[in-house]
């Protein structure tokens, strides 16, 4: 598998994996949020902040498609990938550290996104190493 294909089903992978989540976020929060992360009976102000967290993730989703059907916006899109996963993770350790643990399915989002992190970046490198080795 040669590193652009890799780059286009990573992409690929996230848009597609990410849409669920995002949707946990915001589409029924009154429903979602007291089932997944036990926020119960979310007022009007925690709503609004979790489908604006659901945007933001539809957005990148968006973003990170065009990276597959378009070539130029590959690596940004790849970086992006990186930018996000990893401010996600920050924020969890930060968190972890400020308020303690969460419910499991929040930990187990954790590796996943440090996980991801690393292949992004790997990807990146990998794709940049490619270049230099091109004949000019």
């Amino acid at each position: 598998m040669s590193i652009d294909q890799a780059q286009r089903i990573f992409l690929m992978a996230m848009g597609i994996g990410l849409v669920p989540i995002a949707l946990t976020y915001g589409a029924v929060p009154g429903k979602s949020l007291p089932w997944l992360y036990g926020i119960s009976d979310p007022d009007l102000a925690t709503r609004h902040v979790f489908r604006a967290v659901m945007g933001l993730y539809l957005g990148m989703i968006c973003f990170w498609l065009a990276g597959v059907l378009w070539p130029s916006l590959r690596t940004a899109a790849l970086w992006t990938v990186f930018v996000f996963v990893t401010g996600i993770a920050l924020g969890r350790v930060l968190s972890l550290i400020l308020d303690g643990w969460p419910g499991p399915l929040l930990l187990l989002y954790l590796p996943a996104e440090i996980v991801l992190a690393v292949a992004a970046l790997l990807l990146i490198v990998l794709a940049r190493g490619r270049k230099s080795e091109a004949p000019t």
